[in-house]
Order: structure tokens, then sequence, then C-alpha cells
């Protein structure tokens, strides 16, 4: 069944946190994606930087509204069974929708930024080939002419760019886009994500890769229950570091 975005944009909204620098704006805004699963404290951490940037976010909760437990994430958004890159990709067009028409915010330097299956879901909105195709994938029958429009960044985390992904697409448009891959991440590390990266940047995009030498995946997540992850706070502060003077470049 189709929805419109008015319609996400009031499912999202209870669920989503707003994250403002200090003054009254135009600002830059940069959309925050979670992980499979799901939102969790230390997003806080990252919109923060973001703000110390001069940049507000808006950080997503992609699985309160569909009431998706964290348990029920991690047994079918995880393993893919559930709530694909390309379907997700709906609460991406409703977020920046929302943004341009928000007066504090300056629509033309709109950055989404993704984890792991935030980075698949980014990765999916710009490889959707037109409006036809971005409506049937994320079941939004009124979505704007170009939905990415005013998105000039991308910054991806441990990017999941495996199967499943609509890889091997031009982007259709071409935001400026760092991504952090982990060499050791047996989860979404490794070759598959650099030949996604490095297609997209064959066509035009200008994309930088940062290796990091970690040990796991989600190495920013303190509370992390999965024995693949470990965190690394040396990481997480560089991390951070590479977050803010990304978008300060915005």
């Amino acid at each position: 069944m189709m929805s419109s975005l008015d319609e996400r944009i009031k499912a999202l909204a209870p669920h989503w946190d707003v994250v403002k620098p200090a003054g009254d704006g135009p600002f830059p805004l940069v959309v925050q994606l979670h992980g499979c699963g799901g939102k969790k404290a230390f997003q806080q951490t990252w919109a923060e930087v973001a703000a110390g940037a001069g940049i507000a976010a808006l950080v997503i909760d992609s699985h309160a509204p569909r009431s998706i437990s964290q348990m029920a994430a991690y047994a079918t958004v995880c393993t893919g069974m559930r709530l694909p890159g390309r379907e997700r990709a709906g609460d991406l067009f409703a977020a920046l929708a929302w943004a341009r028409r928000q007066s504090w915010i300056d629509p033309q330097r709109l950055i989404a930024a993704g984890w792991s299956h935030g980075g698949w879901t980014i990765s999916d909105a710009l490889s959707l080939r037109d409006r036809a195709e971005a409506a049937r994938a994320t079941r939004i029958g009124d979505l704007d002419e170009e939905p990415l429009a005013g998105l000039v960044g991308a910054f991806l985390v441990y990017p999941y760019l495996g199967i499943g992904v609509l890889r091997g697409r031009a982007w259709r448009v071409k935001p400026r886009t760092l991504a952090i891959i982990c060499g050791k991440d047996a989860i979404a590390g490794g070759p598959a994500a650099h030949r996604a990266l490095a297609f997209v940047a064959a066509g035009g995009v200008p994309v930088e890769i940062i290796p990091f030498d970690a040990a796991t995946h989600a190495f920013d997540e303190p509370d992390a229950r999965d024995l693949r992850v470990r965190y690394a706070p040396a990481l997480v502060r560089r991390a951070h570091d590479l977050y803010g003077r990304f978008l300060a470049g915005f």
C-alpha cells in the first residue's frame, strides 16, 4: 500500500531527535541513519559533533515507527529479511523533504550520514534510477521530482555494501562522500565496500575512503552485545574528528 510523504514524516517525527548549533540559522543539516540494530545512545554523541561544526543534526529512528524491537531488528533487519536499504530510503527522502520546508535549515546544504545499514540505505537512495522506481521501492506515492534535492554530502561509517545492495548503478546525484572502511570488519568490511565505492567514484562521485584498522564492526558502539563488535575509543575520537572536519566543509 502506498503512503504519502506527509504520512511518512508524521510516522517518523515523534521518534527523531534534532540537535542544533548555537544561533538562528539557516544551518546545513545532516540526517543520521543508524545501523540495523536500531537507534542507540551513541548517535547523540555524533550529533553533538555535528552541532559543534555548525551543522544541525536529525537523528532518525527507522525502527520505532515500524514497531521493530531490538531483538527483532537483529533477527530480521540485520539478516536482510526485513527493511532493505531501498525500502528504508523512503525515511531519508521524507527527512529531506521535511528539512526543505524548515526556515532554519539551508535546503541547498543537506548531508546524509549512515552507519552500516544506514550506509546501505544512502547508497540505495542514490542508486534508485528515477522517481517511479523510488516510489515502488519506498511505497511513497508523492515523492518530489528529485527526492535527494539539496544533498551535497554523504558520510558513511562502516557501510554495508554487500549482497542485496543496488550495486553497479551510477548515483543520480554526486554528493561529496567520505567513507570509513574497517579492514578487519567481518560484517561490512573488505573488498565489497571498496568495489562498490570505486564504481561510483568512476562515475564522477567525489569519494574519499579512509581505512581504519578496527578489529571489528561498529567500533563506536560502547555497549555492544555482539562478540563481533569491539569498542575502540581512540578510533572513535579519530572518526569524530573526521566527521566534524567533513561537515565543517559545507
